[in-house]
């Protein structure tokens, strides 16, 4: 608990003295993203309203960062914790800048008036969520994404230190889910906002959450990073599936995009084991390259969505010496090399090359693998 900025201590939740959830422990730190997954009525929005204290607690605690959220003023609160829930809002004859504006009241006094600083720090919030093009729009006349952006715009013009969102995206097409979870993955980067979200979306969690909590039977049943979480018949099990349909399988959806830049990790993949290693890295916004590849193995596809340069060569055919010396350079320019296997055939041995390559230029990292459980 002493590394997180939020965290919940035996917090019981639920209404009028009937518990929904009892002694969750959650913790969350600055620029990670925790997701909330689990059946309908499991009560996660319900440990979201509690943690934004819009409801009070049964029994237990939430802390930021060392304070009690209860013994917080209402406007100090505001000022460190922002929400939004999916609650669909009608702001009459308001356009999306006066919507998002409306953020700022922790800030702006009784009257509410926006000095020239508040209005700077709106427009580029509305910038910053991809909406800076709709400030003076009426907000009624905006599709469900874009108002998802403007209510979004609106919790961090709270300037907040931990975002509280119960199912962002829904009512949302694919591209606006993408749209907004890849907004909320550059905050956490970037601001180092705590996020704390719930979806439905499975493949969605999968690819946004650094670690991911499960709600069932009025508990946290299991908390772990997605690799954890979505790596067993686990899934099938939280939401009650018969034993026959609860085999894992990789979720078909578009990935979240890549992190441009120059390339500070090799990852040599393959068979599917370098999956899980590309969207742990692009959740964690670092740039890399993969490779070497054949372009009908399961990790390719994902390795061109994420990466920034991969090294492929046709199904079947062996790897040429230029692909591999081109490899080995790209490797050699990387700060760190993780191999997602040990096992190489004869037409795989370029790889075990590459790999011992890497070992005695000072780049192995197979500690990535371990620390995320990754290790096959």
């Amino acid at each position: 608990m002493c590394e997180a900025f939020v965290y919940t201590d035996r917090m019981t939740v639920g209404y009028h003295g009937r518990p929904v959830v009892k002694e969750a422990e959650i913790a969350i730190r600055r620029g990670e993203i925790l997701t909330l997954i689990g059946p309908n009525g499991a009560g996660k929005s319900t440990l979201l309203k509690s943690m934004a204290g819009q409801l009070t607690l049964l029994n237990g605690g939430v802390f930021l960062d060392g304070k009690s959220v209860s013994a917080m003023q209402e406007q100090e609160l505001a000022r460190r914790a922002a929400v939004v829930f999916t609650d669909r809002v009608h702001p009459e004859l308001m356009t999306c800048f006066q919507v998002a504006a409306s953020g700022r009241y922790p800030y702006t006094g009784r009257f509410g008036r926006l000095t020239k600083a508040d209005r700077r720090i709106v427009e580029e919030t509305l910038w910053t969520v991809g909406a800076g093009e709709l400030m003076e729009q009426d907000f009624m006349q905006l599709s469900d994404g874009q108002k998802q952006r403007i209510l979004l715009a609106r919790a961090l013009c709270q300037e907040p230190e931990i975002l509280l969102l119960d199912e962002p995206t829904s009512y949302l097409d694919i591209r606006h889910k993408l749209e907004i979870l890849k907004v909320l993955r550059r905050l956490a980067h970037e601001k180092k906002l705590a996020v704390v979200l719930s979806l439905h979306e499975l493949e969605l969690a999968e690819r946004i959450s650094d670690r991911v909590a499960c709600v069932r039977s009025g508990r946290i049943d299991r908390l772990g990073s997605p690799e954890e979480i979505f790596s067993s018949c686990y899934i099938g099990e939280l939401y009650g599936l018969p034993s026959k349909e609860c085999s894992h399988v990789p979720f078909v959806c578009p990935e979240l995009g890549r992190t441009e830049g120059k390339p500070e990790v090799f990852v040599m993949g393959g068979g599917g084991f370098g999956i899980p290693v590309y969207r742990r890295l692009q959740r964690e916004c670092v740039p890399f390259a993969a490779g070497i590849l054949w372009e009908n193995d399961l990790d390719y596809p994902i390795a061109r969505a994420l990466a920034v340069e991969v090294v492929a060569v046709p199904a079947f055919e062996p790897i040429s010496e230029e692909t591999f010396l081109r490899a080995k350079r790209l490797m050699s320019a990387c700060r760190r090399f993780v191999p997602c296997h040990t096992q190489f055939g004869e037409l795989n041995a370029r790889n075990r090359e590459l790999c011992e390559a890497a070992k005695q230029q000072g780049l192995l990292d197979d500690a990535f693998l371990r620390s995320a459980h990754l290790l096959h």
